[in-house]
């Protein structure tokens, strides 16, 4: 029984590293537009919250993408000691991914300029 739910958290977990994969790239194709000063471009909103959305958007990425590998390294052991050590990483990326979401909600209640794309 425990042998089916190990073989079904391997491609979750994979799906989820490529999801936070995504994060990171966008975050950081967008933070790139900011800090170059392209911030009238219509792809880049531009309030107050923006920079710091971005910031803990990437940080949060990159945590969970370090949280998704110990995942992994603990379906491929299968050990207690490696299923603390990724349960604690989880725990610690879903804490920064969350702060992110609390941005994310702070920057659209501000609101500011929007492209066409997100009316």
């Amino acid at each position: 029984m425990a042998g089916m739910g190990r073989g079904m958290i391997a491609p979750l977990l994979v799906l989820n590293l490529i999801m936070y994969v995504v994060v990171i790239g966008f975050a950081s194709w967008n933070l790139n537009h900011f800090i170059n000063g392209e911030t009238n471009y219509p792809g880049v909103a531009g309030n107050g919250a923006t920079f710091y959305f971005l910031v803990f958007a990437i940080l949060a990425g990159v945590v969970g993408a370090a949280s998704k590998l110990a995942g992994i390294h603990h379906v491929r052991s299968w050990r207690g000691d490696s299923l603390a050590t990724s349960a604690a990483s989880a725990l610690i990326a879903w804490a920064i991914t969350a702060l992110a979401f609390g941005l994310a909600c702070k920057e659209i209640h501000i609101g500011g300029h929007r492209g066409w794309r997100l009316r």
